[in-house]
């Protein structure tokens, strides 16, 4: 059924005067009027890509309350602050309130003050808010970060399990539209399964963000490559990702040291301290925030220009979330993986000891655990592949490209198509001479030849292979045995051993001679992309010195009403604001990012602004 609405203006009309976009970006317009056609909804959109207007407007039209359930305090924090600043009322009820705080909120939640709230799920089952819910008109409930429901998510989530049971208690069942950023197909049907979606109207606007580059790296020192690819990126925003919270400490103690502006997050730290390090990297006080993944879900920082991740994370799924928080204003940013044949281990411990599990019976824990596995391999090969590293991230959520983006570290570097017959058969026969008991790097060390304890405690050096390849480069012979691995060839145990094992592809390369021709980098190890091709392409109208000076102002505005400077305008606005140079309050409205609202809020600051630079130039 159609829901009543409660607004005179329509969606477009919406989004002109409070968000100040001319119009919708793909999937949104379906997605919002599949809402209010009282259908339920399920959109899985890449960061960036404008989730929350499919449920914000809608929740301006409907009448009656929507409820948004989101996981982080920080998520809900954002999105309500950027609402207010947009004239919006909105509101969220969380643990980070107090009693009196969290009654006044339900208080004026009740007198129908706010058309949208944001809830923690675990809230949902209280009896003050399950009070509030049953005795008012809920529209919409709308489900954030959807994949926290599913058990086959890299995020899953217990209390996500509770909103079904949660709705079914409602008097009236309200819609409800589910989001993600990223799902697998096995994802995607578990949220229609498990939220008990209705006929949804589904909606995938494709992964792809192109204004991302894509690199991967394996630097001998990792510390030394960070610090030269800062060095190449001043006044730039950016956040570098480390595995484990020590790693942080350590990188964020170098940066300090060597003059970065940096600030750091993880668990470790106090509530305090993490908001305080978290304001001052939103509010542009400090350039750098170097993190576990603790940080970053929902915020909605736009000007990140890099995401650095010091070790590979643990699936791809987070690698994508955690990449895809740079470039939200849509223009050219750069997300590079250093990557340590380390890390597989750190992350293979994280999957053996994690502690979001305990609450799952042992057969599902383990096969949990067999899942998070499998999706480490998949991490493990993106950082192995010389195919398009874009290509291969869209492959894994079952989109097909033509491999080849021309914004990638793979893409942009000269391969040669080499056979590695010979070598491929040495490290194969290695394999199988030895019984299948080792791992990656003792096989390495048997045909390259290396005199190590450990070669000689396993009696490896009196292998039929020992030595066989002792003139290859260990690089290549490293990047072989990677090919084989990816194309299994060979394939590692599951377990914390990590032996490498014969598969049934094995048997043609040893016994028949089938070559393997594979693509082999010219160079030895191909540098960091310094600056995307993208980030050149920058209009030719745009000017600098202009942007700097609304961007001072932007700060001073953003100071003085204590929100992030980016609530105020995106970097993305202040560019076509400098490109457009406005005069009026008229040419001000044609600039994406300005509505209505804000240009009383601010709009004639900025005007003033622009007046007195071209005052300035003329002198």
């Amino acid at each position: 059924m159609t829901r009543k609405m409660k607004s005179n203006l329509n969606k477009e009309q919406l989004l002109k005067q409070y968000f100040g976009y001319d119009t919708f970006r793909e999937g949104q317009e379906y997605l919002i009027d599949s809402i209010l056609e009282g259908r339920d909804v399920l959109g899985i959109m890449p960061t960036g890509a404008g989730k929350s207007i499919c449920y914000q407007i809608p929740s301006l039209m409907m009448d009656g309350i929507t409820l948004v359930i989101s996981p982080l305090i920080s998520l809900m924090k954002d999105q309500v602050e950027g609402l207010n600043q947009a004239g919006l009322h909105a509101a969220y009820l969380n643990s980070s309130l107090t009693m009196g705080q969290y009654r006044k909120a339900l208080a004026y939640a009740k007198e129908g003050r706010y058309p949208i709230i944001y809830v923690a799920p675990e809230r949902l089952e209280t009896e003050e808010f399950l009070d509030f819910a049953l005795h008012t008109s809920i529209a919409m409930v709308a489900v954030d970060e959807a994949h926290c429901v599913s058990q086959w998510g890299q995020d899953f989530r217990p209390s996500y399990l509770k909103i079904v049971g949660f709705i079914e208690k409602l008097a009236v069942r309200p819609v409800v539209a589910a989001f993600t950023a990223t799902a697998t197909k096995e994802v995607k049907e578990d949220i229609i399964d498990i939220l008990l979606l209705q006929n949804p109207a589904l909606v995938t606007t494709g992964f792809d963000r192109k204004n991302l580059y894509f690199g991967v790296m394996a630097p001998k020192d990792r510390y030394g490559t960070v610090k030269n690819y800062l060095e190449n990126h001043p006044g730039n925003s950016g956040i570098i990702y480390c595995l484990t919270r020590k790693m942080v400490e350590e990188v964020y103690e170098k940066l300090a040291q060597d003059g970065f502006s940096v600030a750091k997050y993880h668990a470790g730290l106090s509530d305090r301290e993490r908001k305080s390090n978290q304001e001052e990297f939103i509010y542009d006080k400090k350039l750098l925030m170097v993190a576990t993944n603790a940080f970053g879900m929902g915020i909605d920082k736009s000007n990140v220009r890099f995401v650095l991740h010091y070790g590979m994370p643990k699936n791809l799924e987070s690698y994508y979330q955690e990449a895809g928080r740079a470039g939200r204003d849509g223009e050219p940013a750069e997300c590079i993986l250093l990557y340590s044949g380390q890390d597989v281990a750190t992350n293979q411990f994280f999957i053996e000891n994690n502690q979001d599990n305990r609450e799952l019976d042992e057969m599902v824990r383990q096969t949990v655990m067999e899942r998070d596995r499998e999706r480490l391999r998949k991490m493990t090969f993106y950082c192995f592949t010389n195919e398009c590293l874009r290509d291969y991230i869209l492959r894994y959520f079952g989109e097909y490209g033509d491999n080849y983006c021309s914004n990638c570290s793979n893409c942009l570097t000269q391969f040669e198509k080499v056979e590695v017959t010979d070598w491929a058969k040495a490290l194969i026969g290695c394999v199988k001479s030895c019984g299948q008991r080792y791992g990656v790097n003792v096989i390495i060390d048997t045909v390259h030849g290396a005199s190590t304890a450990k070669i000689r405690n396993y009696r490896m050096n009196e292998n039929f292979y020992y030595g066989r390849l002792a003139k290859a480069p260990a690089y290549k012979l490293r990047k072989v045995m990677n090919y084989l691995l990816l194309h299994e060839y060979l394939k590692v145990t599951d377990d914390e051993y990590m032996l490498v094992k014969l598969t049934e592809k094995s048997w043609p390369v040893l016994e028949q001679d089938e070559p393997i021709v594979m693509k082999m980098a010219k160079d030895k190890e191909p540098a960091a992309k310094v600056k995307s091709e993208k980030a050149r392409i920058i209009k030719e109208d745009y000017d600098r010195n202009i942007f700097e000076k609304l961007r001072a102002l932007r700060m001073e505005i953003a100071r003085e009403e204590k929100v992030p400077p980016y609530i105020v305008f995106s970097d993305k606005t202040l560019t076509y604001m400098s490109i457009i140079q406005p005069k009026t309050k008229e040419e001000m409205l044609t600039v994406s990012g300005v509505g209505e609202y804000k240009f009383e809020k601010y709009g004639e600051k900025f005007l003033e602004c622009l007046r007195q630079i071209h005052v300035h130039s003329e002198e």
